[in-house]
């Protein structure tokens, strides 16, 4: 380690004189190579947002090691607040509120955490027109009454070792400029209005324990139900004049509270009505079972009935401490487990949570418990009316597919009876209650509840929405489901370029982008602009996002009255696209390879389109470079891309070193930009190779069932060859790195091809054989995943394989890296954290030992504590440096490092 003490000494020193050079290098005109010093100053962003009269944005810029700042900027004029350390900004709906929370700067967050104390925040309210702030520490969340009359600021608790759940909480009148205290809230929410503000308190004593209503405008405060018991699980419903909340108690000997369910409507009302359902003496509720708090209350839109949750009273176990040599701690893996142990260790506090869906009848004073041991899950129609249970319990399955058997359940009777068998893909039901949409057979389905019907969507159709490009090994999917239309008799349903709307009887359908998705062989999709949006309402103008198979240009369409208008469509990439709630306004990021993500505002023809971001205006300081898209086949002729980044001063004719880097499909990145960042992994591409002089080349993988590994070597070799024609590459200085899947298929593309002069395999399966039947992020020490084995994952999953080792050892073990070391002739530089809850550690490990066996040259990066991809900065600092300095040796002919010729004993490690 002593050469990368020396390294970032040196990084401090050209810190310190980072200004003064990037200003000679501007006065005199030249640009400089970006290197791993000039990391610190690049920024990102994030906290994006807009008001909803699109008048005002927020926006912060992140330094990797640095203190963010928050900017709240005005897009109508010069106006611009600037927030040191800023965080997760909202706006009040009229705009002229934004609150968001002011954090400790980085160094004395860090040494709390280190020290494990909390580490507290503010919350500060801005008025946007004055400017004026108010805070106050220790926030815990925050959020704003519709109509922007109040502000709620939830405090941490004071003691963060106490039982209670409770603590204070702010209401600010934002209006009459005041504020009020109320204390030892536990929940809390305004409705959706934004009239009336309801909370629970949970006091030491239990006095003054209750549910409590405050009429906000009306300044009229009273409690709706209060006692020495805990409440819980508030809700309101839709429209907010009916609230529901548990209350109950411990009883002692047993595990769970014992809850009464209280609902009151009319709320708002002089005098609300207020029913109770006691369990205890209820004549059909089940024996030995509760109401429980760990599920969700839900009303149903005509206030007759309330869903909740319900589980077994359960013995509480003795606490007092065993000797452990008088009791033995086994647990008993059996092969008749429908789960298996370390999956049912890994959702143990899940499975102590379940609770069994129910419904109460208001009106009728019915109780009916609607799912069961077997059917544990279901999903409600908005009316309440029905609900579509999921029985699994006769396929589950380490390997196979998750299908189940579907009910169509009557909450008003609690009868059930069988819809679907076996059925693996769903889209839930439509929001008027009556639909149920399915794909089943390589065509969509249309349930109708009320009937007990179902109806093939594509029967007078020739249509095919099945994804052809889909490559793994189970039934094809289709290309996708857009929404539900406001017509409430059709659905809108994505073919590979075009969008048509389905009608859910079964006629005929409508291209309603008239066939220029197939013809341009440009893809187009609905974007949602509103988060609350149930139907797509096609007599309104719909944004499309549109991307183009081939030429990747991109882009903004608008559907209007069946006319389908580019609004931008260019070179570029588009992201997300974000709409003011009240404006004709929408923001979103416009970037390629030498142009940062910034945002712009415009209005929704894009004919006004302005930046309000500008993250890292220094690069154009930097030399940088541009991608190209090339085309290749593979061996079997498929059509195949990929990008080259081409450096600012390559000349033609010349032959350039060149770093490849994979990972299934990549032509699709061709206009993403790659910003300086230290390195996580060996995957994604790294901008300072680039800035040197590297090619940087990524190409996309096609795959087969049962060939995962060769299929990589195929393309890649296919690519490599192609560039090389090109007359781009010098074919003696190729590099080639990858990262957890692709991790793997550079360690076999190491096995099997003399292609490369250098390869860098991170965190990837070595022997196919024995990760099979391994635990993916689970053992007795380390519980970072679900408990699942690789069964399904190999079968179904990324890995593409279709069978099993034991059926096919063949297969499995011809795949496999470690099978092959012995042809081994390029140097690999191994990377994986010890702490992999994706990949054990233990699968580079062997093929490090595999390949020291061969004698052959082999580095393993090995980082104590780490997991699928470096977390710590000081670690991807390091990492960014050596991954650098092995393909600078390999491919440029740079002297190698210390660490690199003799390695680094243990004991000077930290020297």
């Amino acid at each position: 380690m002593k050469d990368i003490g020396r390294i970032l000494s040196l990084i401090i020193c050209l810190l310190i004189f980072s200004g003064l050079s990037t200003t000679a290098f501007a006065q005199s005109g030249e640009r400089k190579v970006l290197t791993i010093h000039d990391y610190e100053r690049w920024r990102t962003i994030n906290s994006v947002s807009i008001s909803d009269n699109g008048e005002w944005v927020t926006f912060a810029y992140n330094y990797p090691d640095a203190d963010d700042t928050l900017f709240v900027k005005s897009t109508v004029n010069d106006k611009i607040y600037e927030i040191p350390r800023g965080s997760r900004p909202i706006f009040s709906d009229d705009s002229k509120w934004a609150v968001y929370f002011v954090n400790l700067t980085d160094k004395e967050q860090k040494k709390l955490r280190k020290d494990k104390k909390p580490v507290p925040r503010k919350a500060e309210l801005l008025n946007t027109e004055t400017g004026e702030k108010i805070s106050w520490d220790n926030a815990a969340s925050f959020s704003f009454s519709k109509g922007s009359g109040f502000l709620s600021v939830k405090k941490t608790k004071a003691d963060p070792k106490s039982k209670l759940k409770s603590s204070d909480l702010i209401l600010r009148n934002l209006s009459r400029e005041y504020h009020e205290l109320i204390g030892h809230v536990n929940e809390f929410s305004f409705n959706k209005s934004g009239t009336f503000f309801a909370y629970t308190i949970d006091a030491n004593d239990k006095n003054g324990n209750g549910l409590y209503f405050i009429d906000l405008f009306a300044n009229n405060r009273k409690p709706l139900d209060n006692g020495d018991l805990d409440y819980s699980r508030m809700s309101w419903n839709e429209e907010g004049n009916a609230i529901a909340v548990l209350k109950g108690k411990e009883k002692k000997g047993f595990r769970h509270k014992e809850n009464t369910l209280v609902t009151l409507t009319g709320i708002g009302t002089e005098n609300p009505v207020k029913n109770e359902y006691d369990p205890n003496t209820a004549f059909d509720f089940p024996k030995d079972h509760v109401i429980s708090e760990k599920s969700m209350v839900r009303w149903t839109d005509d206030l007759n009935k309330i869903f909740f949750g319900i589980k077994k009273q359960e013995v509480k176990p003795d606490e007092k401490k065993t000797d452990t040599d008088e009791h033995a701690d086994v647990d008993i893996w059996h092969w008749k487990d429908d789960r298996i142990q370390s999956v049912q260790m890994s959702a143990a506090e899940r499975d102590r949570n379940f609770t069994y869906m129910s419904v109460y009848n208001l009106e009728t004073k019915r109780f009916f418990q609607l799912t069961d041991e077997k059917m544990r899950s279901i999903t409600l129609s908005r009316d309440g009316k029905w609900g579509i249970g999921r029985d699994n319990s006769k396929y589950w399955s380490d390997w196979k597919d998750s299908v189940a058997d579907l009910y169509r359940i009557n909450t008003g009777t609690g009868e059930k009876n069988l819809v679907l068998e076996a059925q693996y893909r769903t889209y839930g039901i439509s929001p008027d209650s009556k639909n149920y949409l399915y794909w089943k057979n390589s065509h969509f389905w249309n349930y109708v509840i009320d009937t007990d019907t179902h109806v093939n969507l594509a029967e007078n159709s020739s249509i095919s929405f099945v994804n052809e490009e889909y490559d793994y090994a189970n039934e094809k999917a289709p290309y996708g489901f857009a929404g539900w239309v406001n017509d409430k008799a059709s659905v809108i349903l994505y073919h590979r370029y075009d969008i048509w709307q389905m009608p859910l009887d079964g006629t005929a359908p409508v291209n309603l982008t008239g066939n220029y998705g197939s013809e341009n062989e440009t893809r187009l999709m609905y974007i949602r602009l509103d988060n609350e949006e149930k139907y797509i309402d096609l007599s309104k103008p719909l944004l499309m996002s549109a991307y183009g198979q081939w030429t990747k240009k991109a882009g903004l369409f608008e559907l209007s009255k069946g006319k389908l208008t580019p609004l931008l469509n260019e070179d570029k990439r588009f992201g997300r696209v974000v709409k003011a709630q009240k404006a004709d306004k929408m923001m979103f990021t416009i970037e390629s390879f030498a142009d940062y993500p910034n945002y712009y505002i415009s209005d929704m023809k894009c004919t006004e389109l302005k930046a309000i971001t500008d993250a890292n205006p220094w690069q154009v300081r930097y030399k940088w470079g541009h991608r190209i898209l090339f085309e290749y086949t593979n061996k079997n002729g498929v059509r195949l891309q990929g990008t080259l980044a081409i450096p600012d001063d390559y000349k033609e004719g010349q032959k350039r070193p060149m770093i490849v880097n994979f990972y299934e499909k990549n032509s699709q990145n061709l206009h993403r930009h790659i910003y300086p960042r230290y390195a996580s992994s060996f995957g994604g591409v790294l901008i300072e190779p680039v800035s040197k002089g590297y090619l940087y080349m990524q190409p996309d993988i096609h795959f087969n069932i049962g060939s995962s590994h060769s299929d990589m070597l195929d393309c890649v070799e296919s690519a490599v060859s192609k560039v090389i024609e090109m007359g781009y590459a010098d074919p003696e200085r190729i590099g080639l790195h990858g990262h957890s899947y692709s991790g793997e298929g550079a360690s076999y593309i190491a096995t099997q091809s003399d292609m490369f002069a250098a390869i860098a395999s991170g965190a990837g399966v070595s022997n196919l054989v024995a990760d099979f039947n391994h635990f993916w992020g689970w053992n007795y020490q380390l519980r970072g995943r679900n408990g699942a084995n690789g069964h399904r994952y190999y079968y179904y999953g990324q890995g593409r394989w279709g069978t099993n080792p034991h059926d096919d050892f063949e297969t499995y073990w011809s795949e496999s890296a470690v099978a092959h070391v012995k042809n081994v002739n390029t140097p690999l530089l191994l990377l994986h954290g010890t702490h992999d809850p994706t990949v054990s550690f233990m699968e580079n490990l062997e093929f490090y030992n595999a390949l020291r066996l061969k004698e052959k040259s082999v580095i393993l990066l090995a980082y104590p504590g780490e997991v699928h991809g470096l977390r710590k900065l000081p670690n991807r600092k390091d990492l960014t440096v050596r991954m650098q300095q092995f393909f600078d040796h390999y491919l440029m002919g740079k002297p190698a490092p210390d660490w690199m010729i003799h390695g680094v004993p243990y004991i000077e490690k930290k020297k």
